[in-house]
């Protein structure tokens, strides 16, 4: 069996991907994966670490500014486009796909449509509520769509084509304790960990920066691992040192560009703040880490806070959006998430009963049934 994969831009976009195959060579050891993706995004980095080939191909997304800049971006995203779908064509001339799995992000875009245009198999996991730009483009086509919640089923032209699954995690957010993970880390104390997306978000970059000044007059109660992201990791740090906190020579705070083993440090976890992506929630689940969850307020449709409202009504997520948030006021729910332990306990219960840890082996499933195994 022969697939590719084709998603990109961030890691819940990709991470979600080598879950699925990582579970498919599980199953068929001689099956030969590819992924595809776009150059300068962190496909490059992630998909080799996980231990596949990726070919990334020159792309732009769209703006959606109808102003001279916009214009000429959106131009060069058409041409790109183009080219990469004559590239991908030569790919699967090539690999001879028996299926092409996309998950995500505009880079997933140019293989789905080659592949319709070649009469291979598709199939289109959309991981939020509300179906994304290339969700929509691809889905008529499309031979499955999968998506992550019942409720966005009603969204697609052909609801016999769209199956609920869940959202894929690897497998070790599934089965990782709390005690190895925090032996794992050298963990003793409370912690709490943050995070923004691997490229980061400017605004939460710099309130948590602000915050740890008011952990250090604290005598830091807790212990904080923070990322960046891509986009903060050389200016966040600055701002944490201009504000007086010495993070270098802190052993309670550890700043980072991203968390690569994010399934042990947010199962050791007992605070996760982030952003509500689909993938972020899921995983959150998964580990069933109590969680403070800050939508972005600038993504489509507003589907990381219908993202958040979905874990928040299930009593396993506080949403704070982040308009609201200031430094005391995220730091004054931490101090009272880590100080209430049934509460923390009760939280990870309805998190767990909030996932469908089958998620991953029903989209293999249907892998093998599009491609007739």
């Amino acid at each position: 069996m022969n697939l590719i994969f084709t998603c990109g831009g961030t890691a819940g976009h990709i991470n979600p991907a080598i879950a699925v195959a990582n579970a498919m060579r599980e199953k068929y050891p001689d099956c030969k994966i590819l992924f595809i993706g776009a150059e300068g995004h962190m496909e490059e980095r992630l998909v080799p670490q996980a231990g596949y080939a990726v070919r990334c191909l020159p792309g732009s997304g769209l703006s959606r500014r109808l102003n001279p800049a916009g214009i000429r971006q959106n131009v060069h995203a058409v041409k790109c486009v183009l080219n990469a779908v004559s590239a991908c064509r030569k790919i699967f001339r090539e690999f001879q796909p028996d299926a092409v799995i996309g998950t995500g992000g505009y880079a997933s875009f140019p293989a789905l449509y080659a592949a319709q245009s070649m009469k291979i198999p598709t199939c289109v996991h959309e991981s939020n509520a509300v179906p994304g730009v290339t969700t929509k483009m691809v889905a008529n086509k499309a031979t499955r769509v999968l998506v992550a919640f019942e409720e966005s089923v009603k969204h697609y032209k052909h609801p016999e084509k769209v199956e609920v699954v869940g959202m894929p995690v690897r497998k070790e957010f599934l089965f990782t304790t709390k005690e190895r993970a925090r032996k794992a880390l050298g963990v003793t104390e409370p912690l709490v960990v943050s995070a923004f997306g691997s490229q980061g978000a400017k605004v939460m970059n710099e309130t948590v920066a602000d915050m740890m000044a008011l952990e250090q007059a604290d005598g830091f109660p807790f212990r904080h691992i923070h990322a960046t992201g891509s986009f903060g990791k050389e200016w966040m740090p600055k701002r944490v040192k201009d504000n007086g906190v010495d993070y270098e020579n802190c052993p309670a705070l550890d700043i980072r560009e991203y968390i690569y083993d994010m399934p042990t440090v947010l199962t050791a976890a007992d605070v996760v703040i982030g952003r509500a992506g689909s993938a972020t929630c899921n995983e959150i689940a998964a580990s069933g880490t109590p969680c403070i969850l800050i939508p972005s307020p600038n993504v489509t449709n507003n589907h990381q806070e219908k993202n958040a409202r979905v874990l928040e009504s299930g009593g396993g997520a506080v949403v704070l959006l982040e308009k609201d948030c200031t430094p005391e006021r995220l730091y004054g729910l931490i101090r009272q998430l880590l100080s209430d332990e049934a509460r923390r306990e009760q939280m990870s219960r309805r998190l767990h009963a909030q996932l469908r840890p089958d998620s991953t082996d029903r989209i293999c499933a249907i892998v093998e049934e599009i491609t007739g195994r």
